[in-house]
């Protein structure tokens, strides 16, 4: 049987970019699959799609509409996923934002808003899912960014909201890990949208921003990411069981380089970016 057959799985933001192509995924390896997004239509449109895909059952796939950051929703998440499957064997968190700007011009509303999103939402996903996951020895999956490891130029707050989940994954790995909580920190560089241009996602024009800033990754020297091939990465990483997920690899080196001499490091991230 497929690995990934009649998993139970929940993907927040799962109605719109990488979270939606990781549901469609999963449910073509034949997974349930519980959506979660913010805009009800959205979420019932995704739901949709999956059913049409003839993998499985309609009952198998579930949307649910909600505002992860909002307090206590975590848990009522889980808790109707679960409540749907009667288990749970995957989550992830996909749900995230991006801006772009100078970090000493960014307001603290800003600051709060992708730190709600990006970072207090997945901590609470974790909580939420911790217990279940670790019962069938499951996946918790944080989608982090080239950004969990180092901060380029002009990204606002991003890295300083994605920084934290490498510090999660790890804790989670050491204290859950032994029990059967499998945690995997997803690392990828700009990932190729089909549904907006990366030119209009951002105004970093309006705030004098150099014209790579309004480029993927802000100016990132590497390829866009086709996102099918990132989830099957994804997924082929739960079942081996890693620790990490870095797209693209060579992104490594520049890892061990800044831990090793930040100066070095300022150095080759001026050269691979804007």
């Amino acid at each position: 049987m497929p690995y990934w057959s009649h998993k139970a799985c929940l993907v927040t933001g799962g109605s719109a970019g990488l979270g939606k192509v990781l549901a469609a995924t999963l449910a073509r390896q034949g997974a349930r699959v519980v959506v979660n997004g913010r805009d009800p239509q959205r979420v019932a449109q995704t739901v949709d799609e999956l059913q049409s895909l003839g993998f499985g059952d309609k009952q198998n796939f579930v949307g649910i509409t909600g505002d992860i950051t909002e307090p206590g929703f975590a848990s009522e998440l889980v808790a109707k996923s679960i409540e749907a499957f009667g288990k749970l064997d995957f989550a992830c968190h996909a749900a995230g934002r991006s801006m772009r700007g100078e970090l000493t011009a960014t307001s603290r509303d800003d600051f709060e808003s992708l730190w709600r999103v990006n970072t207090l939402a997945a901590f609470d996903l974790a909580v939420a899912a911790a217990d279940a996951l670790t019962a069938s020895r499951g996946h918790l999956v944080f989608i982090g960014s080239l950004a969990s490891r180092v901060s380029p130029r002009y990204l606002g707050a991003y890295a300083e909201s994605k920084f934290p989940l490498t510090a999660m994954a790890q804790q989670l790995r050491l204290e859950r890990g032994p029990t059967g909580l499998h945690t995997l920190l997803v690392c990828p560089g700009p990932i190729a949208r089909k549904d907006q241009a990366p030119s209009d996602r951002y105004a970093a024009a309006d705030q004098g921003l150099p014209n790579a800033a309004t480029k993927p990754g802000g100016g990132a020297k590497v390829s866009a990411i086709d996102p099918e091939v990132l989830c099957e990465k994804i997924l082929k990483a739960c079942e081996g069981r890693k620790a990490e997920l870095i797209v693209p690899s060579k992104a490594r080196l520049l890892f061990v380089l800044n831990q090793v001499s930040p100066s070095l490091g300022d150095w080759l991230l001026r050269k691979m970016s804007g």
